[in-house]
C-alpha cells in the first residue's frame, strides 16, 4: 500500500495531471479536466553549431527542408523511439511549460507517456528521464496499443479478448488485451513514414524524380489507399529532375501510390495475422464476436479497414478518434489512476534522474 504523502496530495490538487501521445509524428496533449490541448508536429529546430532551439512543434516543420546551412530542423524520435535525448528533453520541456502558460499549471504536474510496445528497458527510461528533466514531477509509461485501446473505449479489464490495431507515424502497434494485460502483441517499425519514403524511392526510381518527405506526405493523403477502391485520382508530384537537376513535375495515379505503398501495407497485415496465430483460441472467438479496433493517424489510409476484414476474416472498425486514442487513454489513465495502475509500466526504479 502506497504510503499516503500530504505534499503530494496537496500538488495533486493543485496541477493539472498531463498526458502525452509522445508520437514519432506529432505529439498530443491532453489536460486532465480540459481535453487535448496541443497537437503539434515532432519537430525541433536549431542552430547547427550552439545546439541552441530555435522553433518546436508546428513552426518547426515548417522549416524541414527550407532552412539555411546553420539551422537544422530534426525529428528527436525516429520509428517510435528516443534517438537524441537532449532535443527529445527539450521538446517535452517547450510543451510542458506551453500547457503551463495557458492554464496556469504550477511548473511540476504529474505526467502519463504513451510509447510503443516494442521498445527497450533503457529507451523506456529515456523517456521517463526525459519527462522528469523536462518539468514533471512523477512520470509514467504506457504501452501505446493499451492507451489506444483504453481511449478507443475497449473493455481491457473484462476477461474477453479485443484487438487493437495502432498505426502510427513510425511504428504499428498490434496487441491482443484481456483483463487489464497484453496476452500477445507485435511491434514493427513500419508505419505512416514508411510509405512515404516509399513514394520517395518509387518517384526516384520510376521517374528519376526527387522529391522531400512533405511532398511524398501530401501525395500519400492525397492518392495513397490500402485496397483497390476505382476512384482513379490523379495527382501532380513536384521535385527536381535528377538528370537535368531542374525542376519537374509529373502526374501519379492513385493505383500507382497504392502500388508504391504496398510493401508497407503487406508489412502491417502480416503484423495482425501474425499476433492473431499466437492468441489463444478462447480470445479470437472473442475477437470474432467484437472485431477488431483500427487507431492511429495511418488508420485513416483509405481501404486499409477493408484489406484488414479480408485478410483477417473478422470485422474491423476504425474508432471514432484514431488519432487521439493514445492521448486520450492516458488521460482516462490520470483519471483513475488507483484502479489502472496495473497497466502502466512498471521501471522497478524510482529513482531521480541527473539532471544535465
Amino acid at each position: 500500500m502506497p504510503i499516503h504523502n500530504p505534499l503530494n496530495a496537496i500538488l495533486g490538487l493543485l496541477s493539472r495531471d498531463i498526458g502525452i501521445d509522445l508520437g514519432t509524428a506529432n505529439t498530443l496533449v491532453l489536460v486532465r479536466g480540459r481535453g487535448i490541448v496541443i497537437n503539434e508536429p515532432s519537430v525541433v529546430a536549431m542552430d547547427a553549431k550552439t545546439k541552441r532551439i530555435l522553433r518546436v512543434g508546428a513552426e518547426a516543420k515548417r522549416m524541414v527542408g527550407r532552412t539555411p546551412a546553420n539551422i537544422i530542423a530534426v525529428r528527436p524520435l525516429k520509428d517510435g523511439v528516443v534517438s537524441d535525448f537532449d532535443v527529445t528533453e527539450q521538446m517535452l520541456r517547450y510543451f510542458i511549460e506551453k500547457v503551463h502558460d495557458q492554464y496556469t499549471i504550477i511548473p511540476r504536474p504529474r505526467v502519463v507517456i504513451g510509447v510503443p510496445s516494442g521498445v527497450t528497458e533503457v529507451e523506456q527510461r529515456a523517456v521517463r528521464d526525459a519527462a522528469l528533466n523536462a518539468g514533471a514531477r512523477e512520470a509514467w509509461l504506457i504501452e501505446e496499443p493499451m492507451a489506444a485501446a483504453i481511449g478507443a473505449g475497449l473493455p481491457i479489464t473484462e476477461p474477453a479478448g479485443c484487438m487493437i490495431v495502432d498505426v502510427g507515424g513510425g511504428t504499428t502497434e498490434v496487441a491482443v488485451i484481456s483483463l487489464g494485460g497484453i496476452v500477445a502483441r507485435r511491434s514493427i517499425r513500419i508505419a505512416g513514414d514508411e510509405m512515404d519514403q516509399n513514394i520517395v524511392v518509387h518517384m526516384r526510381a520510376r521517374y528519376d524524380l526527387l522529391i522531400g518527405e512533405r511532398m511524398a506526405e501530401e501525395v500519400k493523403i492525397a492518392a495513397g489507399s490500402a485496397h483497390h477502391s476505382g476512384n482513379g485520382h490523379v495527382v501532380i508530384v513536384r521535385g527536381r529532375d535528377l538528370r537535368t537537376g531542374l525542376p519537374a513535375q509529373v502526374e501519379v495515379t492513385s493505383e500507382e501510390v497504392r502500388e508504391a505503398i504496398s510493401g508497407s501495407v503487406g508489412a502491417i497485415v502480416e503484423a495482425v495475422k501474425d499476433t492473431i496465430e499466437v492468441t489463444p483460441p478462447e480470445l479470437v472467438a472473442d475477437m470474432m464476436a467484437r472485431g477488431i479496433t483500427l487507431a492511429g493517424g495511418g488508420s485513416l489510409l483509405p481501404g486499409l479497414a477493408d484489406l484488414l476484414a479480408k485478410e483477417s476474416k473478422m470485422t474491423v472498425h476504425l474508432a471514432d478518434d484514431p488519432l487521439g486514442c493514445v492521448v486520450r487513454g492516458t488521460g482516462k489513465v490520470l483519471n483513475e489512476l488507483d484502479a489502472l495502475r496495473k497497466v502502466l509500466v512498471d521501471l522497478n526504479d524510482r529513482r531521480t534522474p541527473l539532471r544535465r
